[in-house]
């Protein structure tokens, strides 16, 4: 007899699933008990949360469906967090969450819940199948539609449904379709006429521009503009290209915010960037994005285009030419040099400048001193390997990998930017390691780590050589730096933390403490070399600032009313430490 859970097995084989992320249960008996023999690894963690983190993670890496399960009641709901990140940042996740009885839904029973209600927001699919007859083809829907619409589809399944019979055993290979997505001709001639047009252009590059380096390159070059990158673009955009000036927002730079402020027409290109203060208020607004209803969201445009990035720039840039030559002006260049090149030039010295000035910061301290976390980041760069996948934890680690990690066309950088939720790291490690082989190595926060400290277990108990290291500051620290700039004093926000590298070796991992910048080298080159996974533990600086591109009034007012009511408060030594650890900031 082919059951229903067998079928599914057979369907995920069909789609290339390699793996499925989870915690066993009884009402997923039918399906665990499928997967023997059939190829698909089983990744065993030890929170549903992980499994789904590591389902995004492997989805967003490869390009391909990866699926986590989950247990009746409870255990699906522990996927939920890690869903909603897949499902922000648009990779495809199939969720196979089991369901109670059949007979016993609607009763109160034990461990009931109406999943398919509870996930419908942080899914593009969410169906319940209460039936044999449903099935294979509302897997096969789920999948398909994951792909498609990039983002996670949920098949609730009581476990009774996936014991029955299969009614149709039909296995169909599901594989991602490659569309061309362009403007029309009339809107890509508009576009070329208002660039060609422009004086001072400067481009804001998206995750939409994942696979169009070379155009946006060649774009910047034509219009002699300032390529700014987001976070998620920053492995996509920032290597070999000579016109990339950084980023800009709340965790970029001054040189992106120059670049954009400065300018009299923003390209935005494949992104949907979020905060509005740091777009430029005068400038004409021109969008593509594949999403049609992101056009304008964020800004007032002069002109929004649906289309791929890619095939929208190979399009467009003929046009450039023939508009320029239509007014008489030279193909090859449509204004005079000199002058198109003034706010290129303009805006690569000022990123020169600061990229100097972060440099200058990521310094070693004396003796056992906390360490500069900038520091730490910079090793982390210069030690890892050349096709590491980097994964920091919401928080201040997400800034240190900002502004130091060095992309280069083969590294990658994952983390939680959208959804915004602690403890992503070492769960996306997860599946980034089990999916690609590359070393993964995560900028963890020490609130990030403890928050899932059970997903240590998971690294050994898998044998996955991540390699993670713990920015351990004995505090949630990016929340102490929104109170400082809000001018609240900081409560409530310290970690009483033991050695997590003791912690670390009892789970059966390499570990290592550092107390002293001199040490941090030998141990993270020690770490990185180890064939099987490692953490190592570095005290660093918990009063380090991190100073936004631009410093607004309120926040100005916000820090000078901490610094006052903290002094009121009897705590002037926080104050003593925060000069000293910052004093290179200021001179």
């Amino acid at each position: 007899m082919t059951t229903v859970a067998k079928n599914m097995v057979d369907t995920l084989v069909a789609a290339g699933v390699k793996r499925v992320y989870g915690i066993p249960g009884d009402s997923l008996n039918g399906f665990t008990d499928a997967l023997r023999g059939s190829g698909i690894d089983w990744v065993h963690v030890r929170h549903e949360e992980a499994a789904a983190f590591a389902a995004g993670a492997e989805a967003a890496l490869t390009g391909e469906i990866a699926v986590a399960v989950g247990s009746a009641g409870p255990g699906n709901l522990h996927l939920i967090n890690g869903l909603f990140d897949a499902q922000r940042s648009r990779v495809p996740v199939l969720a196979i969450a089991a369901h109670i009885p059949t007979a016993e839904i609607g009763s109160g029973y034990f461990q009931e819940t109406h999943p398919q209600e509870l996930f419908r927001e942080a899914s593009v699919y969410s169906e319940y199948v209460s039936s044999p007859t449903q099935m294979p083809r509302i897997l096969r829907t789920a999948i398909q539609t994951a792909i498609e619409k990039r983002g996670v589809a949920v098949v609730v399944i009581p476990g009774d449904i996936a014991l029955a019979e299969a009614e149709d055993t039909t296995v169909t290979p599901i594989r991602a379709t490659t569309p061309r997505i362009l403007p029309s001709q009339a809107e890509l001639a508009e576009a070329a006429a208002l660039l060609t047009d422009a004086g001072r252009v400067t481009i804001l590059a998206g995750a939409g521009a994942q696979h169009a380096h070379d155009q946006v390159v060649a774009l910047a070059e034509r219009l002699a503009a300032p390529v700014v990158h987001t976070l998620r673009s920053k492995e996509f955009v920032e290597h070999d290209n000579p016109y990339d000036v950084g980023m800009t927002g709340l965790l970029g730079f001054s040189s992106g915010y120059r670049a954009m402020e400065d300018a009299d027409t923003l390209l935005m290109l494949g992104t949907d960037f979020p905060y509005r203060a740091f777009l430029p208020e005068k400038a004409k607004v021109i969008q593509i994005d594949l999403r049609g209803e992101h056009l304008g969201r964020r800004v007032p445009l002069t002109l929004g285009l649906v289309g791929d990035v890619g095939e929208t720039i190979d399009a467009l840039l003929p046009l450039l030419d023939e508009a320029g030559s239509a007014r008489g002006q030279k193909p090859d260049r449509a204004r005079d040099r000199a002058r198109d090149r003034a706010h290129l030039d303009d805006s690569l010295a000022h990123y020169a400048k600061t990229r100097t000035k972060l440099d200058d910061l990521a310094t070693p301290r004396k003796g056992d001193l906390p360490l500069h976390p900038q520091y730490v980041a910079r090793l982390i760069d210069e030690l890892a390997a050349d096709d590491a996948v980097f994964i920091p934890d919401v928080g201040s680690p997400v800034i240190w990998a900002a502004r130091y990690l060095t992309m280069n066309g083969k590294r990658s950088m994952l983390g939680s930017f959208i959804h915004g939720s602690m403890a992503n790291a070492v769960p996306q490690a997860v599946g980034a390691a089990a999916a690609t082989g590359r070393q993964v190595v995560t900028l963890s926060g020490d609130g990030g780590v403890a928050m899932l400290l059970g997903e240590l277990l998971t690294l050994t108990q898998n044998e996955l050589p991540v390699k993670v290291v713990v920015f351990n500051n004995s505090s949630l620290n990016f929340v102490e730096l929104e109170m400082k700039s809000a001018g609240f004093v900081t409560h409530t926000t310290g970690l009483k933390n033991p050695s997590l590298a003791a912690i670390a070796e009892a789970a059966g991992l390499k570990a290592f403490r550092v107390e002293r910048s001199a040490d941090l080298k030998g141990a993270l080159a020690e770490a990185f070399a180890y064939d099987g996974p490692a953490l190592v533990d570095v005290v660093t600086e918990r009063q380090e600032l991190t100073i936004p591109p631009s410093v607004k009034l309120d926040q100005a007012k916000g820090f000078a009313l901490y610094t006052l009511r903290t002094l009121l408060s009897g705590r002037g030594d926080e104050l003593v430490d925060l000069t000293r650890a910052n004093l290179r900031q200021v001179f």
